[in-house]
């Protein structure tokens, strides 16, 4: 009875009761849908339900693990999210040191603000955008090398330009995002640190790399593992707004995969077998690079 009586006198079941409803949000979206696991080891049929429909145990891996396309499609998605990852790591963390140099509060807070904007964005809005900008009749960007006498490129037909197109799109719009994070880990770093240092002759290089950088690391590594777990899980949106038949052979995804041939094609539990494997594989990444971080680093989620 003492410990309910102190568990109440010290305000604990008002947050646990604020806590509630976010838990079971993540319950019923999050794990109930779970149970929809099993059509990947069924041959499920929407007139039969999950309850009825044939079991046939492992086929659709083996069926997916033996498809060519597949293959490609998962390097694509590979490259195209580690080479977001490669950039949204620094960038960042860049933005946020240069704007937390800045004295001028005005000037300070107008940046900070036109930088997170296009987080709010939708990918239809920013996708149509850099359509636009990019079009062979019509676009910004091919209407200035006309003027330099240079010819239009068919930069959304063209395959060795879609990618870098996707990357610099997701940072245009992300980059902001990331920066507040960061801002906030830096209002955080003992004040007095950088005082020491500038005491010990420090310059603003030296309090950069050996204050800031390490008052950020924590922060640096949850957002990098963070974003391994959805290495395989995190473009669709964008591609499925950006990308053309013209560029399949390179911008071809797993989730628009999936997105292609599970609606449009309806095999359920094929695409779901796809979707258990890529959960898997998210989860493997994340235990990897938290017991990496661990061991090397000394920090890690859990």
């Amino acid at each position: 009875m003492r410990k309910i009586s102190a568990f109440r006198r010290e305000g604990y079941g008002a947050l646990y009761l604020i806590l509630l409803p976010p838990l079971l949000l993540l319950f019923l979206f999050k794990y109930v849908p779970m149970a929809g696991i099993m059509i990947a080891f069924q041959d499920f049929n929407i007139f039969q339900g999950v309850m009825s429909s044939p079991f046939v145990g492992l086929a659709h891996f083996e069926e997916l693990f033996r498809s060519e396309p597949f293959y490609r499609i998962l390097s694509n998605t590979l490259i195209i999210n580690f080479y977001k990852l490669l950039f949204w790591v620094p960038l960042p963390v860049l933005t946020a040191i240069l704007l937390n140099e800045v004295r001028v509060l005005v000037f300070k807070r107008t940046v900070q603000t036109i930088v997170y904007l296009p987080h709010f964005l939708s990918w239809v809005i920013v996708g149509g955008i850099f359509v636009n900008l990019l079009a062979t009749n019509g676009g910004l960007v091919n209407d200035l090398l006309l003027m330099f006498g240079l010819p239009p490129i068919r930069f959304m037909l063209e395959p060795s330009y879609f990618r870098h197109i996707v990357v610099a799109s997701a940072m245009w719009k992300e980059v902001g995002w990331g920066t507040v994070i960061y801002l906030a880990a830096i209002a955080g770093i003992n004040p007095q640190l950088y005082e020491a240092a500038m005491m010990d002759g420090a310059s603003k290089l030296r309090q950069l790399w050996h204050v800031t950088l390490p008052g950020l690391s924590s922060t640096i590594m949850l957002m990098a593992i963070l974003s391994l777990g959805h290495i395989l899980t995190n473009s669709f949106e964008q591609i499925l707004v950006m990308y053309n038949p013209a560029v399949y052979e390179v911008a071809d995804v797993i989730e628009t995969y999936v997105f292609r041939i599970g609606i449009g094609q309806m095999q359920y539990s094929y695409t779901t077998a796809v979707g258990l494997f890529t959960g898997v594989v998210g989860l493997i990444l994340v235990l990897t690079s938290n017991a990496l971080s661990r061991r090397f680093f000394g920090k890690g989620l859990w």
